[in-house]
């Protein structure tokens, strides 16, 4: 794939066919009005086609392709470049109508009520054979567009788990092949419990009541790998009509339970997804909401998803869709703050986005979306939001390539276990505060010490655990000294669902020079899902010179304190939050404990040195104060260089393609915020200069791009 435009491309989904007036001169005009608009806001690309397969297609073998020339053609006289989407996740009607049997079942034999999207079963011949015909018609009538840069397969897919016949019947036929008998699944699975044993294949029982933690793990994967080999087919056929200059990409809501964003990525060329946050209160710095439903929540999550987004291929991504107005329901109306649609874009820049595309142009009048605003309102006419992202659009044309495709600096890096939130989500090993199961508990896990990393001003680089080490041999990984030098500390929490291998690998990084973080649930199963016969942390008890076998949920905090001569310093206030392992120390230093009467017999944390590096294990989740205080410790001296921030504000920093160094300073806040120039910098924006230990001024709700002084672009 040829390099993408040397800027941020910066753009929306567009949906002319939705814009009324339809069909008429009116139309024509309003089109015109439309791309005149996005060109004087300083848009370079717009999203098309992917909703609308009954526009496409009316009738079966009908099509309708003529509709879309005016809006590529209008979109290549203004330089606004195009993403043509695939139209797979909206089926027509009368597809539904015509072939019933292709409906999805969410659980066996009820099929998903019409009147939606995504309520197919995209694995049946039938599906596939109109998908196929639809694809091929519009990659032939648009593909070599010159407008055309590239294509979006379907969208945000894996919404449903299907539990059709004929997918039911490919999962028993993949069990078949990977154990060979039902006499080793019976004893890998160990169906020996509650009478489960199977004697013949056809004994395997539908998922819908399944209580067995191995068959979850093994219809989860299963469930994603048919969305994987569902994009990875859509972009094949894409592929034989693309230039060699185009790329080919899905994008990706990363909470859809079919889908496992690493795997799905291996067959595209670059990695993009839909990161909608909570704007307004929510993006207060010291704000203490929870995660909203399709929301990340926080400064700190919109940061969380961006690295998400850069671990799906290790490389720099496209923001297909985020907020323009508002992105919630009709009783949640919350349009930003103005500067938050800044601050929003240039947190995900600075992760690595190389273009942020919003959802979406105008805001729909009819639809179950009318009130998922977008950036111009039910008038039609430009007002703030407009505004606001018009002078974002400025931006990234001062700013230029500087920007494009950061690379960003990692001062710990976390592992992300795909697999073990799948079974976490229906075994929790939390609790909600009100005392039922909580389906979030991975995220419960993981994200406090993804949220202390970033409070602290330590920035954080996510990886799959696959990507380390692949049992399955199917994705190479560095070896332990590699990733000592890319991965310097390495947090593992909440990495339940773990192979002997990776465990193994685990340890053997340590040994190489690494700190090897260890969080609560990890290396507690095998990659079965089976509970080690072995003290926890599995293989991983000499390393750490610490093993539990008690453990305990926490109905509320527990203070902790840091022991005498620790190098771990605690506030007062520092807390441990919802679970505690009662480690007990074989050969490890003390580092916390608890202020409790039962749980203070154990550590809270603990450290041991291991060959040339180290193992630390932090046998709670952390409340924040602690989170802030381990990643303060485990990462002395952060690698932004910036240094006493006011609370209110953060640096993001990063490399340039070309080399340059790119600092991002956001103030999270109403309220102004001074900060000192840890070296010299030259503002990207009005090209000013500051000298190292210059007092730099930040508005409310402000945000600064710098680069360091020195670093001076290559000449053309």
């Amino acid at each position: 794939m040829a390099d993408l435009p040397a800027r941020v491309l910066f753009g929306a989904a567009y949906y002319h066919e939705y814009r009324p007036p339809y069909g008429t001169e009116q139309a024509e005009e309003q089109l015109k009005k439309d791309l005149d608009l996005m060109a004087e806001a300083h848009f370079t690309v717009i999203r098309v086609g992917e909703s609308v397969w009954s526009t496409w297609e009316p009738e079966n073998g009908t099509f309708d392709l003529d509709w879309l020339q005016p809006v590529l053609d209008g979109a290549r006289e203004r330089g606004i470049s195009v993403i043509l989407g695939t139209p797979t996740y909206a089926v027509p009607p009368w597809l539904a109508r015509q072939y019933p049997e292709i409906c999805a079942e969410r659980a066996t034999g009820q099929r998903i009520g019409w009147g939606a999207r995504q309520e197919v079963d995209y694995t049946h011949p039938a599906f596939l054979f109109h998908a196929e015909r639809v694809i091929r018609r519009i990659l032939a009538r648009y593909a070599r567009h010159p407008a055309v840069i590239g294509f979006q397969v379907d969208n945000e897919p894996g919404l449903e788990l299907f539990h059709n016949h004929g997918v039911f019947q490919r999962f028993t036929d993949h069990l078949r092949h990977k154990y060979g008998d039902v006499d080793t699944l019976n004893r890998e699975w160990g169906l020996v419990y509650w009478s489960h044993r199977l004697t013949t294949w056809a004994d395997l029982w539908t998922p819908d009541g399944n209580t067995q933690p191995q068959y979850d793990v093994a219809w989860r994967e299963f469930q994603a790998r048919q969305t994987t080999e569902f994009i990875a087919w859509q972009a094949g056929i894409t592929r034989e009509y693309a230039l060699p200059e185009q790329f080919v990409t899905t994008c990706v809501s990363y909470p859809r339970p079919g889908v496992e964003d690493q795997e799905l990525n291996e067959a595209l060329d670059i990695a993009a997804g839909n990161p909608y946050y909570a704007m307004q209160d929510a993006l207060l710095l010291s704000d203490e909401r929870e995660a909203e439903h399709n929301k990340s929540t926080g400064a700190w999550a919109i940061s969380q998803i961006a690295d998400r987004m850069y671990s799906s291929r290790q490389a720099p991504f496209l923001v297909t869709e985020t907020n323009a107005a508002t992105i919630g329901g009709t009783w949640d109306n919350r349009p930003a703050y103005d500067g938050q649609w800044r601050q929003a874009a240039w947190a995900l820049v600075a992760r690595g986005a190389r273009m942020i595309e919003y959802w979406h142009w105008h805001t729909l009048h009819f639809g179950a979306e009318t009130y998922v605003g977008g950036i111009l309102p039910h008038s039609g006419r430009p007002g703030r939001v407009y505004g606001e992202l018009a002078r974002l659009g400025g931006e990234f044309d001062t700013a230029g390539p500087l920007v494009a495709g950061i690379e960003p600096d990692a001062d710990i890096t976390m592992v992300y276990s795909t697999p073990s939130k799948w079974l976490m989500q229906k075994y929790p090993p939390l609790a909600n505060q009100n005392g039922e199961p909580d389906p979030a508990a991975y995220h419960g896990i993981f994200d406090p010490f993804y949220r202390g990393a970033f409070e602290a001003g330590r920035q954080v680089r996510i990886v799959h655990a696959r990507q380390l080490h692949d049992p399955r041999g199917e994705v190479p990984g560095p070896s332990p000294e590699e990733a000592v030098r890319l991965h310097p500390v390495l947090v593992v929490p909440a990495l339940y669902v773990a192979a002997d291998g990776t465990l193994d690998w685990l340890a053997a990084y340590a040994h190489a020079g690494g700190h090897l973080v260890l969080g609560p649930r990890t290396g507690y199963a095998d990659h079965e899902a089976r509970a080690r016969q072995e003290p926890a942390p599995g293989r991983l008890t000499t390393a750490a010179g610490v093993q539990y076998e008690e453990f305990s949920n926490l109905v509320r905090d527990i203070p902790l304190h840091a022991v005498p001569g620790s190098p771990l310093e605690l506030p007062e206030q520092a807390t441990a939050a919802r679970w505690v392992d009662g480690l007990t120390v074989q050969d490890a230093e003390v580092l916390a404990a608890y202020d409790h009467p039962h749980f203070g017999r154990w550590p809270a944390v603990t450290t041991r040195r291991h060959g040339a590096g180290r193992v630390t294990c932090v046998g709670t989740v952390p409340g924040r104060d602690l989170a802030r205080s381990l990643a303060a410790w485990l990462a002395p001296a952060p690698s932004s260089g910036w240094q006493s921030l006011p609370p209110s504000v953060t640096a993001t920093t990063g490399t340039s393609p070309d080399g340059r160094r790119v600092h991002v300073v956001h103030n999270w806040s109403w309220d102004p915020a001074h900060v000192t120039a840890p070296v010299a910098l030259s503002d990207v924006l009005d090209s000013t200069s500051a000298a190292a230990g210059t007092a730099l001024r930040l508005g409310a709700w402000d945000v600064r791009i710098f680069v360091s002084a020195g670093d001076e672009a290559p000449s053309a």
